[in-house]
């Protein structure tokens, strides 16, 4: 996944950092080959420390935190986000998440945002984590189905589910990690290659149909050639009668141009960072169904472990602040698209019953295959929708909701929202159990 295109607002971490989990086994401090600056050690290095320490109980105020690593020496953790630069859209998915972590450690932990695949390739990335040349990675192992079966069964079943421009990406992020977390096969997937989770399953953001000419209707469907990111996504465009093709994601502006493609299935964080509407002035969305994720993952590496464990749990802790900023890069991107599209003349349509229903029956029959292979359990469809239900009612309760449809994003959505307190409740919900201790 590729991330171009300017972004200027950025915002100050609000309350206290909560985040998701970093471990992996352990490695030969001499082998990680990790930069050392002048006087910090990598995540590698710490002292002689290797994961012992004292740790702080959850919870614990600032004073108590500065306490427990007041006797350990600087660090620098490695983290390669898909954001191209600064400017991208996605760059809060690293920059928030690196505020957090280095206020909360005084400085002590100091995060470096590697950009976009400048380190490793999406192909490379899980060793790259396991042998030490990466500390901690936002991954694609949708991209493999063959070694991530798990995850890439409960990435599948994603998809379909009713798509609204805010409430639909808070719940279906939280759900996705909720439901991850408590699947033991996703986790085993990750030990096996000596990575762990921060985020066994991050749903991302939805898809979007960037086409040459608008194609509402399930007609207008019938032999378009669409770039599809997923298997997933390849077979629904078979059932409502295109004609999927796989190519790269820096590839996809310049098939659309030269019309080698009619539309692209993506995000749209992917199409203002990749100036998609200059060559493809169709957006098109719906809204009771939707098309097929491409998930990812927050995995952190063999490094993460050897830290400290009061550095380990400060990283754990700080999920909040990744989360904050998964749903700036996810949900705040949106207004930079839609503002696009409208300052260009761009066609803005929703998807008609007809493509909807076909887009829903795609996916309920591919729920019912992955639910009787029972991969990841013959109960996790309804372990999916209580989920749903359970984080429906808490969203809600935290006073979160939506003044407007796609169309008017622009023009009603709040990009101060705070969404840090849904990230705490999942913690404190879910998450704790794998608090590193």
């Amino acid at each position: 996944m590729n991330r171009p295109a300017p972004r200027t607002t950025r915002r100050t971490p609000r309350r206290s950092a909560r985040r998701p989990r970093l471990l992996a086994a352990a490695a030969s401090a001499a082998a990680l080959g990790l930069t050392l600056s002048a006087c910090a050690g990598s995540a590698g290095s710490s002292g002689g420390d290797e994961g012992g320490g004292e740790g702080y109980e959850y919870g614990a105020s600032q004073e108590e935190i500065d306490a427990a690593i007041a006797d350990l020496e600087p660090v620098t953790i490695k983290y390669q986000i898909p954001a191209t630069s600064q400017n991208s859209p996605q760059e809060p998915l690293g920059s928030v998440f690196k505020e957090t972590v280095e206020e909360r450690s005084g400085g002590k932990i100091t995060v470096e945002l590697a950009w976009n695949q400048s380190i490793a390739t999406y192909e490379d990335l899980h060793d790259a984590l396991a042998d030490g040349r990466v500390d901690m990675a936002f991954t694609l192992p949708s991209y493999d189905p063959a070694q991530f079966p798990a995850f890439n069964a409960l990435n599948e079943l994603l998809g379909g589910d009713p798509s609204s421009p805010m409430l639909g990406e808070l719940l279906i992020n939280t759900v996705a990690a909720d439901v991850s977390w408590q699947t033991p096969e996703i986790l085993e997937e990750y030990e096996a290659i000596d990575v762990t989770p921060l985020v066994p399953v991050m749903a991302s953001g939805n898809y979007y149909s960037i086409c040459t000419e608008p194609a509402p209707e399930l007609e207008d469907w019938q032999g378009l050639q669409v770039r599809v990111g997923s298997p997933a996504a390849s077979d629904m465009v078979e059932h409502v009668g295109g004609s999927p093709v796989s190519i790269a994601g820096v590839e996809a502006y310049e098939a659309l141009q030269r019309g080698t493609i009619d539309c692209s299935l993506a995000v749209l964080s992917d199409v203002v960072q990749g100036g998609f509407f200059e060559v493809a002035p169709s957006l098109g969305y719906p809204t009771t169904t939707s098309f097929p994720r491409v998930s990812g993952a927050i995995l952190t590496g063999t490094t993460v472990e050897q830290l400290p464990l009061a550095y380990q749990q400060i990283i754990f802790d700080s999920f909040d602040g990744y989360y904050q900023g998964g749903m700036e890069a996810t949900i705040g991107s949106k207004v930079d698209a839609i503002s696009q599209a409208k300052e260009t003349g761009v066609a803005i349509d929703e998807a008609s019953e007809d493509l909807q229903e076909q887009i829903k029956s795609f996916a309920d029959g591919r729920r019912q295959e992955i639910a009787e292979s029972g991969i990841i359990g013959e109960d996790i469809l309804d372990r999916l929708d209580a989920s749903r239900e359970k984080w429906t009612t808490k969203i809600e309760e935290l006073g979160y909701s939506e003044d407007g449809g796609l169309e008017d994003f622009d023009e009603w959505y709040d990009p101060e929202t705070d969404y840090r307190p849904v990230a705490q409740e999942l913690l404190k919900e879910t998450m704790l159990e794998h608090r590193p201790s």
